[in-house]
């Protein structure tokens, strides 16, 4: 069998890997083998955090939603679970959305709310 040479691939490879690790500090952007620790490292983290964005994301919008719910005189809880009630449908990224961009059209789905909470009790 004949001989492969590797050392134009295992350079480009080599290569490619530093181009990705640009901006690393220290070592972890000109050393070969400290950068590809550090690009195994980013890959985990680059993982996990896609998964926590959509974590962060819901948590910004129940504030946000919890805090113009408080401005019309009701919780979190209670305007969710009226909204419930009366049958609307809204996601919380939609209704955090109204929030911050619409206040008439949120304290109408509040209102709806409230009436539905009134209606039940």
């Amino acid at each position: 069998m004949t001989r492969v040479k590797r050392s134009i691939h295992a350079r480009k490879k080599r290569r490619a890997l530093l181009d990705r690790s640009k901006g690393y500090v220290g070592r972890a952007n000109n050393t070969y083998r400290q950068a590809k620790e550090t690009q195994l490292k980013a890959g985990v983290y680059a993982y996990r955090d896609r998964r926590n964005r959509k974590r962060d994301f819901r948590k910004l919008w129940i504030t946000r939603i919890n805090a113009a719910a408080r401005l019309n005189d009701l919780t979190y809880g209670k305007l969710i679970h009226g909204l419930t009630l009366a049958g609307i449908e809204i996601d919380r990224k939609s209704l955090a959305d109204l929030a911050v961009r619409d206040a008439e059209a949120f304290a109408a789905v509040a209102t709806a709310a409230k009436d539905a909470l009134a209606a039940k009790a």
